[in-house]
């Protein structure tokens, strides 16, 4: 009779904390279309969306919002935290943004995810931006002062944040930007668009720490992957990039107060036609007194396959018309140290296989190649190095071509 009322007390308080907890290992879901969203590919669902949204938000638990198979026209969207608990974004359909700016007045984004901490964004669907019938409109490519479009999804001050096996296709400018945000990891996700697109980075990281990019596809007409001012603790792994302009560091030093990037990882990746490899670039002429760095930077395991500039640092960066001017510039004051080139090896498009362009102002330092073999593509002609205000560094191991360092 005692071991009965204990089994009986204990299943009461077994389904009393089932009770507590709104489910027992059930997840709360909020489907899209049962708040009004409809698959025609004309019908604006941005309300239904971000209805969807806030009675996620408000759950317990690990809530999700769920997009069915099926196409969805989406205009901007913020979707705002904080939560109450994990929200998971889960999407099967194909989101488009609409073709045209009209509809982004007023947004710098298509999608938003503002405030939040702890999100996934999953499944096997897709975000398209509907980028070419605007990239045309895209001045920045040659205009400084210019307005740019939007960018497809941005995580901005969120924390404990996850993309995984989405994709991204023909963002109007940015793919993803990861701002103001800490432990975040994009991986196994798809990034594409034609390597002529003006601005399409597949993900771009400024203000952030810990963020990992992961055995993901990039394929742009820029940087597949861009780490910003005040970027610290970024792994970027495993990753096939191409087209595009390679793994970037920076644009850096063009504003004031910027801050520093420091310990970034770049390994195991695969570079593949592009017009950069890995690749480090500063402002000439940028703002003084200028104290932003770049250290603690690792490039390391990375296979290039007929890559112009497979290892460059670039401090007379400028990529507009009026750039022919740049030598009347002051030289750049960003600081470079401590960056390592190890086990790089493939082939080059351009002769100069490793090109190390420091300013004379702030000579790069700490700088290592090590185990660098780099063929041209034109067999029987040697791959060189160029190397400008380099204050010394380390080299071992196979060096083709030969270190200027």
């Amino acid at each position: 009779m005692t071991s009965l009322l204990l089994s009986a007390m204990n299943l009461l308080i077994m389904a009393s904390w089932c009770w507590l907890q709104a489910s027992c290992g059930r997840q709360v879901v909020f489907d899209v279309t049962d708040f009004g969203a409809v698959t025609d590919g004309e019908t604006d669902n941005s309300k239904a969306f971000v209805r969807a949204w806030t009675e996620a938000c408000a759950a317990a638990g690990r809530p999700a919002v769920v997009v069915p198979s099926g196409d969805y026209l989406l205009h901007p969207v913020v979707f705002r935290g904080p939560c109450r608990g994990y929200v998971e974004v889960r999407v099967a359909g194909v989101v488009r943004a609409p073709a045209g700016l009209d509809a982004f007045r007023g947004y710098h984004e298509w999608i938003n995810f503002a405030g939040i901490d702890g999100l996934l964004v999953t499944g096997n669907g897709t975000f398209d931006g509907r980028g070419a019938s605007s990239w045309h409109l895209n001045d920045c490519p040659w205009k400084p002062d210019c307005i740019p479009p939007p960018s497809s999804i941005k995580l901005a001050r969120v924390r404990n944040a996850t993309i995984d096996g989405v994709t991204s296709l023909d963002s109007k400018f940015f793919h993803v930007v990861v701002a103001g945000s800490h432990d975040v990891e994009i991986r196994h996700v798809s990034i594409r668009a034609p390597g002529d697109s003006p601005n399409t980075d597949g993900v771009h990281i400024q203000g952030s720490s810990n963020v990992r990019v992961t055995d993901s596809a990039v394929g742009t007409g820029d940087d597949c992957v861009s780490v910003g001012p005040g970027s610290a603790d970024v792994t970027v792994s495993g990753v096939s990039c191409g087209p595009g302009h390679g793994i970037s560091v920076g644009s850096l030093g063009r504003r004031p107060g910027e801050a520093d990037v420091r310990r970034l990882r770049v390994s195991n990746c695969t570079i593949a036609g592009t017009a950069n490899g890995v690749r480090i670039k500063t402002w000439r002429g940028g703002p003084r007194p200028a104290s932003s760095a770049a250290s603690g930077l690792v490039f390391e395991d990375i296979v290039m396959r007929r890559v112009r500039n497979p290892i460059i640092i670039d401090q007379e960066y400028c990529p507009y018309i009026s750039c022919h001017h740049q030598s009347e510039r002051p030289p750049s004051v960003v600081k470079i140290s401590d960056v390592k080139f190890r086990n790089i090896r493939g082939v080059s498009a351009t002769q100069v296989a490793v090109k190390l362009s420091c300013s004379a102002a702030s000579p790069c330092r700490g700088l290592e190649l090590r185990d660098i073999d780099l063929r041209y593509v034109r067999r029987g002609v040697a791959t060189v190095s160029r190397c400008a205000n380099v204050a010394g560094g380390v080299t071992g191991g196979t060096l083709v071509p030969p270190s200027c360092i």
